[in-house]
């Protein structure tokens, strides 16, 4: 309705209208000596810019009855405006008032631009009302822009209106406050209504402040990059301060590579970038993770003579830490180290560049305490960056400490706090933490829903998962393909299929479907879940594939064991002309290792930098080393674990172990066991895979000194734990469990198995059991391991034409793997295992895994 009327207000005569200002009533002063002496003092201070100086003048002719003529208490106020001193500047009209001069329009509107500017928007607007007939164009000009500039954007767009009501057409500056107004996503319409205006006008072609402030009005508005850019481009007249903004547009909204091209086009016109030019580009440099080019304006800086102050350090730092990913942040502690001061926003930027590089979270918790130290206060992303860094070293007493501190500071409720807090106490299990950050939200969006979510479907609770998505619904919000993203990765964290499918119904039913994010994670989901032909046929049948796709569906394929076709599909991908990317050779080589294809894993291990430019990195070396035990070749496997060009940590020398393990090589598996133990004196799964070893050739002594240390240490292994779901239930199990409600006839059911596969020729490995008691004993242990109650638990409650799913978080006992073999057969049904390794499709007692895992 507005816009509609607006436009008819705009339908004028497009000829500028000019001003011709009355000449300004000089008032003469009294003739006086002492008159003379103070005005000429005053006048000298306010050009000098000594405003402290020229109030103690003004205070003294007050003093002795004596006032200014309106011109000089205008040149003051302009002054105070200037050199933003609204203090004196009220000081001013405090003595204005007391003079009883009759004020004019000149000095009226001086006033409202002195409120103005200092957020005293009231007070202006008061200043404008009282105006009557003595306002003309200025004063219209100075109450929108009051009223944009302080975030009032219906008001502004209202005294527009009136402003045009009341016969005046507005002026460039009139023009450039109400399209900032008009600047967000509510009032985008009525600002396309006054662009009209604007062109007819001529104002986009001749003034800066316009344009920049349409550029704006599109970007922000609507995130219209191509109507910005075409009023980028139609502007004939172009300053540092355009270009930066169109630069800064472009990345902020997604388009980092078109926002370098433009500063290279901006450096080619002859225009000199500043800071924040700089700081614009190099945030789209660490956007694309162009190092080499981030170098480059790095050293542009230096030459330009710009200083790492706050603007261009910040970048920097942020620029070096993401494009250092799995590196020491070096350079950006550098950057950092040179910055001549800190904020916030440079200790947020070095402490978020090492929490997302991964690894070096306690350097990042020492960085927040050294910033406290420092006296600055952390604002909400800071919050936000140490508490990931809490929940990846699984430190819930720093992070109920630095909550304590958010909620002191009053920002524990801003969402992104809110949301790393309910992923920090979901992380460890604290579902009512959790629940409590999220239910303090006052303002809860769908990153909020989806983060509650997530962490209920990781803490086995979908039913509670699912609550929260129809709540979404009732709260109005539109859930995003995001949304259905974070569902989908829950259900496959924990192989809620029947979960899984009712999402991919419900997307078929929003028009989702066609989604390639929804799409890369209902293949994951599928594959995860233990159905990689759904995830295969839902890849098949997808028109737009990227990297994430491919990689997704050979991870499937390589994770179920079934690596000739993993392999098919990379080759598929290279020859589409899609290029690998890290995680895909993880696959690839995985795939190889599950397979035992150690001639094909060498040859695409050694092709990743040489034909794809991928530096390996540690979990390629552990897929070698995999491959390698597998093969038993164990000394061939410890001579290429020495001669990485890194230091091997843990999850190398975990592999080792295991395979160690495997082929029952004691010697180098204290080896690996004492490596791991060097560089994490307390991780338990050296010592359980270093007693498992003891155990399976009979050295109890042995066992027992493991044991002890782990006492010592107050080391606990993780809890074994399985669970399946049946009809959208999700059931849990841990060793000898009877807290289902059908313990006894689960029971029941796992004796006659036993007794039935015992007869097919099973024989219980009791070497396995890290205890030294009677046989007996040691079989009890292992019939009540938890994916044996998982089994039987779904053989009881599912249909015979379906496969039994079950779903473990550590890798599936010796033992169970082998009854489970012989009690596919016992049932003629396909039981499929996934445990933390792999997935193990088991029928008519063979597995896909060849019995090496």
């Amino acid at each position: 309705m507005m816009s509609l009327s607006l436009a008819s207000k705009l339908a004028l005569p497009y000829e500028r209208p000019r001003e011709n200002p009355k000449p300004p009533n000089l008032n003469l002063s009294p003739n006086n000596c002492k008159f003379q002496t103070l005005h000429s003092r005053l006048i000298h201070n306010l050009n000098v810019g000594h405003l402290q100086k020229a109030i103690s003048t003004l205070d003294l002719m007050v003093d002795h009855g004596l006032h200014p003529d309106l011109s000089t208490y205008s040149l003051f106020l302009k002054s105070c405006i200037r050199s933003r001193s609204f203090e004196l500047g009220k000081l001013v009209h405090a003595h204005l008032l007391r003079s009883k001069l009759e004020l004019d329009s000149l000095t009226l509107n001086s006033l409202i631009s002195l409120y103005a500017k200092h957020g005293d928007w009231a007070k202006a607007n008061e200043i404008f009302e009282s105006m009557g007939n003595k306002r003309n164009l200025v004063s219209w000009a100075a109450i929108v822009s009051c009223f944009a500039n302080n975030d009032m954007e219906y008001e502004a767009i209202l005294a527009f209106v009136d402003m045009v009501e009341n016969g005046f057409y507005p002026n460039e500056y009139c023009f450039a406050a109400v399209i900032r107004a008009c600047s967000n996503m509510e009032d985008i319409s009525i600002g396309e209504t006054i662009f009209g205006s604007v062109i007819k006008s001529g104002y986009i072609e001749s003034d800066v402040c316009v344009g920049c402030a349409l550029i704006d009005m599109f970007a922000k508005g609507s995130g219209d990059l191509v109507n910005a850019y075409k009023v980028f481009v139609k502007m004939p007249e172009k300053n540092g301060v355009t270009w930066t903004l169109m630069m800064t547009r472009l990345a902020q909204l997604g388009c980092a590579r078109e926002a370098i091209d433009l500063f290279l086009e901006m450096v080619l016109n002859g225009f000199v970038p500043d800071r924040f030019t700089f700081s614009s580009v190099i945030s789209a440099c660490a956007e694309l993770e162009l190092l080499s080019f981030g170098k480059q304006l790095h050293s542009q800086v230096v030459r330009y003579g710009l200083d790492l102050g706050h603007c261009v350090g910040c970048s920097l730092v942020g620029m070096y830490a993401k494009c250092e990913v799995d590196g020491p942040m070096g350079d950006s502690r550098t950057v950092f180290d040179q910055m001549p001061n800190h904020n916030v926003t440079s200790w947020t930027a070095l402490i978020t560049g090492y929490v997302q590089s991964g690894g070096h979270d306690v350097e990042a918790i020492k960085l927040f305490c050294e910033m406290i130290s420092s006296h600055v206060r952390p604002n909400h992303f800071t919050f936000s960056s140490i508490l990931k860094a809490s929940a990846n070293l699984s430190e819930l007493s720093t992070g109920k400490q630095v909550h304590a501190l958010a909620a002191k500071l009053g920002l524990a409720s801003v969402n992104c706090v809110a949301n790393s807090l309910i992923s920090m106490y979901a992380q460890s299990g604290q579902m009512e933490d959790s629940r409590r950050a999220f239910d303090v939200l006052f303002d809860k969006n769908l990153i909020s829903y989806n983060t509650i979510v997530n962490a209920y479907a990781k803490n086995f609770d979908s039913a509670e998962a699912f609550d929260l998505f129809h709540e979404i619904d009732d709260m109005g919000f539109e859930a995003s393909a995001f949304t259905f993203s974070s569902l989908l990765s829950g259900a496959a964290r924990i192989g809620a299929i029947g979960k899984g499918e009712q999402i991919h119904a419900r997307l078929l039913k929003s028009g989702f479907d066609s989604n390639q994010i929804t799409c890369n994670a209902l293949i994951s989901m599928y594959s995860r879940c233990g159905n990689v032909e759904a995830a295969f046929n839902l890849f098949s049948e997808m028109e737009n594939r990227n990297i994430i796709s491919w990689t997704s569906i050979i991870t499937g394929f390589s994770k179920h064991g079934f690596a000739d076709r993993a392999l098919a599909l990379f080759h598929e991908m290279l020859d589409s002309g899609i290029g690998p990317n890290e995680i895909t050779f993880t696959a690839v080589l995985s795939a190889c290792s599950h397979a035992g294809l150690l001639s094909e894993g060498w040859k695409h291990f050694k092709s990743m930098y040489p034909k794809h430019g991928i530096v390996p990195r540690m979990e390629h070396y552990a897929c070698m080393v995999d491959l390698l035990g597998r093969s038993g070749s164990l000394s061939e496997a410890l001579e290429f674990i020495n001669s990485m060009p890194f230091m091997a940590d843990a999850l190398i020398w975990r592999t080792f172990l295991g395979a160690c393990r495997v082929h029952g090589n004691i010697e180098l598996g204290k080896h690996a066991a004492n490596m791991i133990l060097k560089q994490d004196p307390y991780e338990p799964a050296a010592f359980v895979l270093l007693a498992n070893l003891y155990a399976s050739t009979g050295q109890w002594e042995e066992v027992a000194q493991i044991r002890k240390k782990m006492r010592e240490r107050n080391l606990i292994k993780e809890a074994g734990s399985s669970w399946i779901e049946v009809e959208n239930k999700v059931y849990k199990f841990h060793v000898g469990d009877t807290s289902n409600p059908n313990a006894l006839e689960i029971y029941d059911e796992l004796d006659r198995l036993v007794s039935k596969i015992k007869e097919l020729g099973y024989v219980p490995n009791t070497d396995l059991v890290l205890h030294d008691v009677e046989e007996e004993q040691k079989e009890q242990y292992l019939f009540q391991h938890s994916e044996k109650i998982a089994v039987v638990f779904g053989l009881i409650n599912t249909s015979k034409s379906k496969p039994i799913r079950v779903f473990k978080n550590l890798r599936i006992c010796g033992d169970c793997h082998s009854a489970i073999k012989y009690i596919s057969v016992a049932t003629g049904r396909e039981i499929v295992v996934r445990d933390s390794n792999r997935f193990h499709h088991i029928k008519n007692g063979t597995c896909s895994c060849n019995d090496y895992w």
